[in-house]
């Protein structure tokens, strides 16, 4: 079996096993149920680190505004290692996108686990709109920078992104989700209205980011929200509309071609979180 055919299911792929178990593990693979089809628009978006970089750039932004933003507090994990809570949720949602079924749905009870927790350990119940915030968010970021970054998405892939996350949110029982993309429209422009502000929480966390990425990436990143981050969190954060790293991203988009890539990733994130960049890239595969 050709294992460069495969790039047609998964660019990036990488097998770490070597005949004569080789061709077995390839059959399997290519007939395990997953929980995000193969062909699916979300496995692309995932698939690669510059995107999710960018997914987790805007995300930072929309988090230090959400009215919810204590519960982040509440550990002290966040506030003291914002850049590793950063690959700590993206291993779980990469988790998601590429395991097979049951374990996706695994991976998502735990998450709902270690929430429940949480709200133990406080005694209160973190708020349901806080949750279709988080899912809100991950619709709108993955959008966003895969548009940024590769092309616009159709009406159907757009659909693709809202669904797989819809699935993630009747798994943890999320209440009153939107059923349509459409709808999700509607409802996250009340969100974004509704549960955001500048707090002492956002000037606190922005201070962290501050302090874990230095000035020059700390720089890039309140610029790299500006190109994915929706008018009212620029509103609230007092961005400018002119992002100056905007005229880069066709120069980045070229050197992909030539893979000097690597080198615009490094300058985002510190030298000691290399090895997690590069794994970003890296498309994971079920019980290899």
């Amino acid at each position: 079996m050709n294992i460069k055919a495969l790039s047609i299911f998964e660019p990036g792929l990488s097998f770490n096993f070597t005949y004569p178990a080789l061709e077995l593990k390839l059959i399997r693979y290519l007939h395990m149920e997953l929980f995000v089809p193969r062909h699916s628009i979300v496995r692309q978006i995932w698939g690669k680190g510059d995107t999710i970089l960018f997914i987790f750039a805007g995300a930072a932004a929309e988090f230090a505004l959400n009215k919810a933003v204590d519960w982040l507090y509440f550990t002290g994990k966040l506030p003291a290692d914002p850049l590793g809570r950063l690959f700590s949720t993206v291993s779980y949602a990469r988790r998601i996108v590429f395991e097979e079924h049951d374990a996706a749905l695994q991976t998502i009870d735990t998450i709902s686990n270690i929430h429940n927790s949480l709200e133990l350990k406080r005694g209160q119940q973190i708020p349901d709109w806080a949750y279709r915030d988080v899912l809100f968010m991950l619709i709108h970021y993955s959008i966003a920078s895969y548009e940024l970054l590769e092309r616009k998405l159709t009406d159907t892939e757009k659909q693709e992104v809202f669904d797989v996350f819809l699935r993630v949110g009747q798994r943890m029982n999320i209440p009153k989700l939107p059923a349509s993309y459409n709808e999700w429209l509607q409802k996250r422009w009340k969100h974004l209205e509704y549960n955001l502000d500048n707090t002492p929480y956002t000037v606190d966390l922005f201070k962290q980011y501050r302090k874990h990425l230095g000035p020059v990436r700390y720089f890039l990143l309140r610029e790299a929200q500006k190109l994915v981050a929706p008018r009212q969190v620029k509103k609230l954060l007092e961005y400018s509309r002119i992002s100056v790293i905007k005229p880069v991203i066709p120069v980045y988009k070229l050197s992909r071609r030539v893979k000097l890539d690597w080198f615009f990733k490094s300058l985002i994130l510190p030298s000691n979180y290399k090895k997690q960049i590069k794994d970003l890239d890296v498309v994971p595969v079920a019980n290899q």
